[in-house]
């Protein structure tokens, strides 16, 4: 890991009252890397994932991003550098699809212009066609569309880091592979530092630069997925690893047996 990674999480906890969401958290992301948090509810990957952009403020502990502690930033002002897309969109159902996108641009002052250029550019890259899509409401968008747009609206400042939490859970498989692959061919045109959020074990595996595997709001491994599966740090992470892969596999051989 780099010396100045984009972003660092050291000793991070979050105590609400008696109960502890995440404790004593470190991380650290580098520049252009994809960092999965694995886990399942109430792991405390949520959680983490926010105080990256102080929509959960730590109760101790420190978060960087590019070098800067995060509490040195307003929260709305960093959070317009920041790229998030929610685990249920977040899209505004009064605006449309153009208005949606272009919100930060405009907190930010943009021109009228250059936010209009900035949105078909947008839905270009992320591959709705701006003629058909920009004046649609959200509500006339498919599930699989309605991503699209919260992952351009997210890019529409131009953030470095983008953090997405669980933003393809609701979606078929067909489609979300479908934006996987989007999403990985946008990491690697803007070389975006992305840290995501999934409990979905094969998506992990297929995303991640490295995983690491949070359990009872404490981090247990961080590796990749091949070190994850080859050396885990315990019985569970194993079994988090394993059994995902056997389901399909067997699932696999009983298809195959039942070929014609």
């Amino acid at each position: 890991m780099s010396a100045t990674p984009m972003i660092a999480l050291e000793q991070v906890r979050k105590t609400y009252g008696a109960v502890t969401a995440i404790a004593d958290v470190s991380l650290e992301v580098a520049e252009g890397e994809l960092l999965v948090l694995l886990g399942g509810s109430g792991s405390g990957k949520t959680t983490a994932l926010k105080t990256i952009n102080r929509l959960v403020e730590p109760t101790s502990g420190r978060v960087c991003v590019a070098g800067e502690d995060v509490r040195a930033l307003p929260g709305p002002l960093l959070r317009r550098r920041v790229g998030y897309v929610f685990q249920r969109l977040g899209l505004f159902p009064h605006m449309t699809v153009a208005e949606n996108i272009g919100v930060t641009p405009s907190l930010l002052g943009w021109p009228r212009s250059q936010i209009d250029a900035r949105v078909d550019e947008l839905l270009a890259m992320v591959e709705l066609d701006p003629a058909v899509f920009r004046e649609r409401e959200p509500a006339a968008l498919s599930g699989g569309q309605a991503q699209r747009v919260a992952v351009a609206r997210a890019l529409a400042a131009e953030p470095r880091v983008m953090l997405l939490d669980e933003p393809f859970g609701a979606l078929d498989p067909r489609t979300r592979g479908l934006l996987q692959t989007a999403l990985m061919n946008l990491r690697a045109r803007l070389g975006l530092t992305i840290v995501f959020v999934t409990h979905d074990v094969v998506e992990a595996l297929l995303l991640g630069d490295r995983i690491a595997v949070m359990r009872a709001g404490r981090v247990v491994q961080v590796g990749s997925g091949r070190e994850l599966a080859h050396t885990p740090a315990d019985a569970e992470v194993r079994a988090l690893l394993t059994e995902p892969l056997e389901q399909a596999a067997a699932a696999r051989a009983r298809l195959l047996a039942e070929a014609p």
